[in-house]
């Protein structure tokens, strides 16, 4: 077995509260903070007209954010390193789990995505990206060679069966994350530009097919296409049209939180999910909503940034798996709400609710932390 060296500086947690990416941390708990407050906002006044406790979302995603809070610290004082070697442990958990869905998962609008556990409910797809980007980094991290064609064939053999199951749930956008994810980490850890260009027609090629042959859903197709023509009048326009009334009615101030008619209405399906960038955007304004995208690209830019002085290949290619799971869930998420994107039903970090996505959101960014503070070991 061979020693990991240490350097001889001291490793206190006063070091390492010294060592701390402030900018990240702020930014992450202010998003989350608003976060709370933009999802009560977004069902206040629904759950009120429904004789519900209307304090019943802003408690339990406040308990979301606590737990990813504890969760974030964890993985931010403990060596990243750990991560490599419980990589085939997590990839063997996550496949029961995607698994287990199909036997006991709870079923909800077509899609089976949830495990009760207790009262609480488990979404493996929304950490199947997390365990991903730990078996990418693990796989590619011990070939600093670069890829070879043979590699290539493993990884993407290793990658198929989580992706496969998550867009099986069916969970596309989930699916649509993961493979953006292992793009992005390929390129980084040295695939070559001639099987970069070939897994990119074929990847053309397959999602092409998947539609012709019926593969997909034919809801899904249409979400997926709405954004092209958003006059034909399916359910997903007439969200889409209801977001960018929801954003638009904002202009520059907004109407105020928990001021705005369209949000309060509830006009706007699954707008504490799917749609929460439409609810700042109304309250907040374009003043709100931009200051949401700065945040968002700080939070962005810093993990980013711990890509770039990591030690090792391994903590460089979780940063960079971290980086591009933010990077694309917000910017397909703010994208989606606006008509420039495909609707994919993908979270906006650390705003939208959800347990599951916001425990994952905290794990990325604890990894960043964690790549920043042992990188000197």
């Amino acid at each position: 077995m061979v020693s990991i060296p240490y350097d001889h500086r001291p490793s206190s947690g006063r070091h390492l509260v010294l060592r701390v990416d402030v900018v990240l941390l702020l930014t992450t708990l202010v998003l989350a903070a608003g976060g709370v407050v933009m999802v009560y906002s977004a069902t206040r006044d629904k759950l009120t007209l429904a004789g519900l406790n209307p304090h019943y979302y802003l408690t339990r995603q406040a308990e979301f954010v606590v737990l990813g809070v504890i969760a974030m610290t964890v993985f931010a004082l403990l060596d990243y390193r750990w991560l490599e070697h419980a990589s085939f442990l997590l990839y063997v958990l996550i496949t029961l789990s995607l698994l287990a869905m199909f036997a006991v998962g709870k079923s909800s609008l077509g899609a089976t995505r949830w495990i009760n556990i207790g009262p609480m409910q488990f979404q493996p797809s929304a950490f199947a990206a997390m365990v991903l980007i730990v078996v990418v980094a693990t796989f590619c991290s011990r070939r600093p060679d670069g890829l070879v064609w043979r590699d290539i064939v493993r990884l993407l053999l290793l990658s198929a069966v989580p992706i496969l199951l998550v867009v099986k749930q069916p969970d596309l956008g989930s699916g649509i994350i993961m493979c953006v994810v292992l793009l992005v980490m390929m390129i980084v850890a040295g695939i070559p530009n001639r099987y970069l260009v070939i897994l990119v027609l074929g990847a053309v090629a397959g999602a092409v097919a998947m539609v012709h042959f019926g593969a997909l859903k034919h809801y899904q197709v249409q979400r997926l296409t709405s954004f092209l023509n958003q006059n034909t009048g399916t359910a997903s326009t007439y969200n889409l049209a209801q977001s960018k009334a929801a954003i638009g009615s904002g202009g520059f101030w907004g109407t105020g939180l928990f001021r705005g008619p369209q949000t309060n209405l509830a006009y706007v399906p699954e707008q504490q999910t799917d749609f929460i960038f439409s609810a700042v955007g109304e309250q907040l304004g374009f003043v709100g909503a931009a200051t949401v995208v700065v945040l968002l690209g700080a939070v962005v830019w810093r993990v980013q940034r711990a890509a770039q002085v990591a030690s090792d290949p391994f903590g460089r290619l979780l940063a960079t798996g971290a980086f591009t799971l933010l990077a694309f869930s917000a910017f397909e998420n703010a994208g989606m709400t606006m008509g420039i994107m495909p609707v994919a039903g993908i979270p906006l970090p650390f705003l939208s609710y959800g347990g599951s996505a916001t425990l994952a959101f905290f794990a990325a960014v604890g990894i960043a932390l964690s790549v920043q503070l042992h990188r000197h070991r």
